[in-house]
């Protein structure tokens, strides 16, 4: 049995669908991101599992309870917005103690438990401070401690880091994740960030429009899109028109001048796409010339003309010989590294 289980869950406001049959199991201790543009339901269905919004129709169940059954303060969850909603007048400890007052914890037990908490996320010694006078990092760690001093069943994140700066971002994350694997909590994401989503994620579900798009490993999702939304949401990819051709023996994969082994089960006019990062240049494959090249630090990006029409190769800056401006080239990758797809269809 799935710990937690999301079955069919749909949300409609009017005649406006903001969720369509969302279905997602979930397995203790696992940590899930829901990915996708703004608009494109991932908060809605957050706020269907914390118990803010009531699901038009479906399911939701935890350790096979029916959780729509339960009121929200008893649902035993812990949430952290992406405002951190902190009490201004009360101190870091007053921040963290509340959910426990709220559930009539003695006060011994509850002293060391927020003390436990604020170390937890390197707050020791900030018991005293408001949070006027944290900064951003500082108060998103009481938010977080407070979430995690009531030691919810599962953990809803709703853009938590999204108003930290690009570095200590970064930072979070992985003190986010460590903190996540050492307490074994179940963990629901909420972002628009994909780096962030695949750098903390054991699965991520990637929507668009109210519906489940696929859910994967964020290497799966990564190297194998089901739909051409997920290949242009998730990072930079190439997308060329292509053709499998039968009549060769063996059959073809044609693009242009590139060409590979047919795979089975797909015949006539298809879309491939081929992450950036895996195109070289070679004596043979896709003809075309270097329209720019980009110094990025550690990598050259590089924009293309070919036959498909432009492309972008990304390689790493490691100190060999790379084409100049207006070189013809020819773009080479395996066949292991394209997905393809029946044109305007899914992989």
């Amino acid at each position: 049995m799935s710990f937690l289980e999301l079955d069919r869950v749909g949300k409609q406001f009017g005649q406006t669908v903001a969720v369509e049959e969302f279905s997602l199991a979930v397995n203790k201790g696992e940590f899930i991101s829901f990915l996708g543009p703004s608009g494109c339901g991932k908060t809605t269905t957050l706020q269907m599992i914390a118990g803010f919004l009531d699901p038009s129709r479906g399911a939701i169940r935890l350790e096979g309870r029916d959780l729509l059954a339960i009121h929200p303060a008893k649902r035993g969850l812990g949430i952290v917005f992406q405002s951190y909603a902190l009490f201004p007048h009360m101190t870091a400890a007053e921040n963290v103690s509340f959910g426990l007052e709220m559930r009539n914890i003695a006060r011994a037990e509850r002293e060391a438990r927020v003390r436990a908490a604020l170390g937890m996320v390197g707050l020791s010694g900030f018991e005293d401070r408001h949070p006027r006078r944290m900064s951003g990092g500082q108060q998103q760690r009481v938010a977080l401690a407070r979430a995690l001093v009531i030691r919810p069943s599962v953990l809803l994140l709703d853009e938590p880091l999204s108003n930290l700066d690009a570095r200590l971002r970064e930072d979070m994350q992985i003190e986010l994740r460590e903190i996540q694997r050492n307490l074994g909590t179940t963990t629901i994401l909420v972002t628009h960030d994909q780096i962030e989503a695949m750098s903390l994620s054991d699965r991520i579900v990637l929507m668009s429009n109210g519906r489940v798009e696929q859910i994967g490993t964020p290497q799966d999702t990564y190297e194998h899109p089901a739909s051409a939304f997920v290949a242009q949401f998730l990072g930079k990819t190439n997308e060329c028109a292509a053709t499998i051709d039968r009549t060769a023996s063996p059959a073809k994969l044609v693009a242009g001048s590139w060409t590979a082994p047919a795979p089975p089960g797909i015949s006539g006019d298809v879309t491939i796409s081929v992450r950036p990062e895996r195109i070289s240049f070679g004596e043979t494959g896709l003809a075309g010339r270097i329209a720019s090249s980009i110094f990025q630090g550690n990598q050259w990006l590089f924009q293309c003309e070919t036959e498909c029409g432009p492309a972008i190769v990304i390689r790493q800056n490691d100190g060999q010989p790379l084409p100049a401006q207006g070189t013809t080239v020819h773009l080479a990758w395996r066949l292991r590294d394209t997905s393809v797809r029946s044109r305007g269809g899914r992989a």
